[in-house]
């Protein structure tokens, strides 16, 4: 294993080394930053073109001047890590520093809530392949992934941020609003469950009626004003989730998990109001950090206390459980300072922004309005992207799912009277992840190079707006300082994807024939 990841890393050295060299001089030959002084005769302009020439060294060849470049990077070794300077003058480091918290704050979230949709709607499309739902989700997918993302972008602007903002001046929504959205989830749920015409009916009345209620229910209370969820919703959003984890990991017939997961969420509705008093008192992601190590060391300590057979399966389910509560608690906490978030004169009652990733308008210092803030401006984004790439894990996995779910050991399986459960989690989903793992793997470590276009539309100022500038501007140093971080990260993301691979596939050793 060692020889296999030195061989690699090796390589991967060798890899960064050429694509650099090669980038770093057809960047260089590509065009001449002294074009615009080319005609120019007066001394103002020579003694700019003077300047200019010294601060990109542009009587320097340019595989020479590479070579300058690269002794900096090399720095990294010996702790004096240098990219050099852009052409403003600044350190490219600190420009690059500033830029990728916020690239990781705007993809981030979209690339994992995308790959955890994508391969969850993508596994039930194949188990439930030519249903109502494997059809809607394969329109809906297709759909959005030819969709242009400039164009999504837009389209949220107008209506999740315009006008429920204009919503929220009127506060009411309108009995047609009412009755079509009732209808489109009638229809979507009815898709999900399936089953008789008699079934699909009475989910599809039932969905409706319900929605319908509760978005009049929420117009009476003017739930938009002041949202919240309290002990009560919390605690049932916590027993749907004990349930649901239970019935993916190990089925709900396995007493220990499903006690361990309902227990995780009792905790969470007695200390409620004790959570709440200490998020008043000591607000900051250190108690966050602290509390998510403390929710997760009870999960475990709980699981040990119920499973006496089987804990790593059970501790698992019990972790996933008290994570899952934990976000809803959060959630409830944000929901909270909604109401005093809008009366904020930064905010004026226009609390979705449409651009931007923070307010510059805002003052405040309370912990919650700030992560209010930034939750806000990252609605927008997040959606667009995830519609975007979603689709597209959807479709992988259903189709490396239905290839598995052909395998002669599926049926094997099913032949030795395991539950249908136990055949899709822990046999065709483990297998249907090793080739799921290289587009993971590779799509994460992308993050950090950010996303151009929807950083361009939404006016944020990461990494993609970086590059963008680099090239525009002729900015050699800027450019390969991006490169060298996405490069970086690629060619680790393919040694990880290899060793993750061995993981998940016994079948697969590294070794000295490798």
């Amino acid at each position: 294993m060692l020889a296999f990841i030195g061989r690699r890393i090796g390589t991967l050295f060798v890899i960064l080394f050429g694509s650099s060299f090669i980038l770093y001089n057809l960047t260089a030959i590509s065009g001449d930053p002294r074009e615009q002084y080319k005609f120019a005769t007066d001394e103002k302009s020579q003694s700019a073109l003077r300047a200019l020439v010294r601060q990109l060294d542009l009587e320097t060849p340019p595989p020479l001047r590479y070579f300058k470049w690269l002794e900096g990077v090399l720095g990294v070794f010996y702790g004096k890590l240098n990219f050099g300077v852009t052409r403003d003058n600044e350190d490219v480091i600190s420009r690059l520093s500033a830029a990728i918290p916020t690239t990781l704050k705007l993809v981030t979230a979209a690339t994992l809530t995308a790959i955890f949709l994508g391969i969850a709607l993508g596994m039930v499309t194949a188990i439930r392949q030519y249903s109502r739902f494997d059809y809607v989700v394969t329109f809906f997918s297709f759909l959005m992934f030819s969709l242009p993302i400039f164009w999504v972008a837009v389209l949220l602007k107008q209506f999740l941020a315009i006008e429920f903002n204009d919503f929220l001046e009127v506060g009411y929504i309108d009995i047609g609003w009412r009755i079509l959205i009732a209808a489109f989830t009638a229809v979507f749920w009815a898709g999900v469950i399936g089953g008789s015409k008699n079934r699909i009916a009475k989910v599809a009345l039932s969905a409706f009626i319900l929605t319908f209620g509760i978005l009049t229910a929420i117009v009476a209370l003017k739930w938009f004003y002041d949202p919240g969820l309290g002990p009560i919703v919390v605690f049932i959003l916590s027993v749907g989730i004990a349930f649901a984890v239970t019935a993916i990991s190990m089925g709900l017939d396995n007493r220990p998990a499903l006690k361990s997961s309902l227990s995780i969420a009792l905790i969470t509705l007695i200390l409620y109001y004790p959570l709440q008093y200490v998020f008043d008192k000591y607000s900051s992601w250190l108690l966050i950090l602290a509390l998510a190590v403390l929710t997760i060391s009870t999960a475990t300590l709980i699981s040990v206390l119920f499973a006496k057979i089987d804990r790593g399966a059970v501790i698992r389910t019990s972790v996933i459980t008290s994570i899952g509560c934990g976000l809803v608690v959060i959630l409830d906490r944000l929901l909270s300072t909604w109401s005093e978030y809008l009366t904020l004169d930064g905010v004026n009652g226009r609390p979705i922004p449409t651009i931007g990733q923070m307010n510059p308008l805002l003052t405040t210092d309370d912990f919650w309005l700030v992560q209010l803030d930034t939750v806000v401006h990252l609605i927008l984004p997040t959606v667009a992207l995830t519609l975007i790439s979603f689709a597209g894990y959807i479709r992988f996995t259903r189709g490396t799912m239905l290839e598995v779910l052909n395998q002669d050991y599926i049926r094997t399986a099913r032949a030795k009277g395991l539950s249908e459960r136990v055949v899709v989690v822990r046999h065709a989903f483990r297998n249907t992840m090793i080739p799921i793992t290289t587009i993971i793997v590779v799509d994460i470590s992308g993050v950090i190079g950010g996303a151009i276009i929807t950083e361009r539309v939404f006016g944020w100022s990461g990494m993609g707006t970086l590059f963008n500038k680099a090239i525009s501007g002729y900015d050699l140093n800027l450019l390969m300082g991006v490169f060298a971080v996405t490069a970086t990260l690629a060619v680790l993301a393919n040694l990880v994807a290899d060793l993750l691979y061995a993981a998940l596939d016994p079948r697969i050793r590294v070794g000295n024939r490798l």
